[in-house]
């Protein structure tokens, strides 16, 4: 695992270069997070795999009683378009560090850098079949994965409803099932948020990657007393800072979407909301790129809590902007929803912070930050946002069986 890390690292510009053109993103991104952060997870994951041993039970002085941490098997690993190297990296991983082996099936729109990566593979190291690489429709090779019974656990990163069918399919063979869908969280601003802090990170919380994100913070949940500073101030960064252009240029923040489809979903959203009463401000500079499937970042305002736009996972660069008075009615908003992957809270109220971050229905939350998530703390959600977790030690446990182990020690 580490001779790939290194190995992906020496090839780093190339393996840049292949995202960017696969999937849209700026090259400047591909090159300082997403390749950096595949050798990161890997290298970490590297360093578990000697030190994830089983227990002894202390059970009485007639038995002895321990466990044993055994492999799952086969791991049948689906990926999506929006991180193709990452989203390999938080799977292969853990399932490698546990010792098991692997089946990897890319996302049709985005295969490209994890091709490449395969032929690193074999330099690396590894024996023949341990890590395999499939291409495919997820309706054929992805239900294949799910479905075939020698294929003992499946992963799975994309929509809440495509995680359902392949929880369906696995159920055939009573599969172990990683599950890491959709999201629609919250970022909450009160009224003693560090202003700046707060539209900086909203900003990135709903704009990065094209807004392509699973954990976007894309409904903003602004508190009475700074509302008109903060929309007015987050419509001016967000000005300021998108950029749409060529993902090849250094000052682009914004590339295109990763296909027409995509593009088509999210400026049909814009549309409905737009038609339900919303405010719709895209705030660039510059026009939108006719080359390429080019959206605008949008911001959203006077919106209904119970829109689509509000409601529904967009995927794409758009924030939904709402009001709250109290801290209740802010967790009651962001609350209601199917999903619950994760929310971000602004305050410089310490107790509150804990308060909120306690109470809303998340798998994960951010106190003035948004996305910044780390290798080494568990990534996940609760409600229709997924099962299990991936990242941290917590990753590991959807990898690993836990046999136990009695013995006698007397003669009865």
């Amino acid at each position: 695992m580490n001779r790939l890390a290194d190995l992906v690292d020496k090839h780093g510009e190339i393996l840049a270069a292949i995202e960017t053109l696969d999937n849209g993103k700026p090259l400047s991104v591909s090159r300082s997070f997403d390749v950096p952060h595949f050798s990161e997870v890997l290298r970490y994951y590297a360093g578990w795999a000697d030190k994830n041993p089983g227990s002894v039970i202390d059970v009485g002085p007639k038995k002895m009683a321990y466990t044993v941490k055994q492999p799952v098997g086969v791991c049948g690993q689906i990926i999506p378009w929006n991180y193709p190297l990452d989203m390999a990296a938080w799977k292969l991983g853990p399932a490698l560090s546990c010792g098991n082996t692997v089946v990897l099936k890319l996302a049709e729109q985005t295969p490209l850098s994890m091709l490449y990566v395969a032929s690193l593979v074999r330099e690396a190291g590894f024996p023949p079949g341990v890590i395999n690489i499939i291409n495919g429709r997820g309706g054929e090779a992805g239900a294949a994965l799910a479905r075939h019974p020698d294929v003992d656990k499946i992963a799975f990163t994309g929509s809440t409803a495509t995680g359902k069918e392949v929880m369906r399919m696995a159920a055939g063979t009573l599969k172990a099932v990683t599950l890491e869908t959709g999201g629609k969280s919250p970022l909450i601003v009160f009224d003693d948020a560090n202003l700046e802090q707060a539209v900086r990170w909203a900003h990135e919380g709903i704009m990065a990657n094209q807004g392509q994100v699973c954990t976007a913070t894309s409904r903003l949940l602004v508190q009475d007393g700074i509302y008109d500073r903060f929309v007015e101030r987050f419509k001016a960064f967000t000005e300021e800072t998108s950029v749409l252009g060529d993902p090849f240029e250094p000052q682009t923040y914004q590339g295109p979407q990763v296909g027409k489809a995509q593009a088509e979903r999210i400026m049909s959203y814009i549309s409905s909301a737009r038609d339900s009463g919303a405010e719709v401000f895209h705030p660039h500079k510059q026009p939108v790129p006719s080359k390429g499937y080019f959206t605008p970042p949008t911001i959203l305002t006077n919106v209904g809590t119970k829109t689509a736009a509000f409601r529904e996972e967009i995927f794409g660069p758009v924030a939904a902007v709402a009001r709250f008075s109290s801290e209740e009615e802010a967790l009651e908003i962001a609350n209601a929803t199917r999903y619950g992957l994760a929310g971000a809270v602004f305050t410089r109220d310490l107790g509150r912070a804990h308060r909120v971050a306690r109470d809303l229905e998340a798998g994960m939350v951010w106190v003035n930050s948004s996305n910044d998530s780390d290798v080494r703390v568990p990534f996940g959600g609760v409600k229709e946002s997924g099962l299990g977790r991936e990242l941290g030690e917590d990753g590991l446990r959807g990898y690993y069986t836990v046999k136990a182990v009695h013995v006698n020690l007397t003669d009865e």
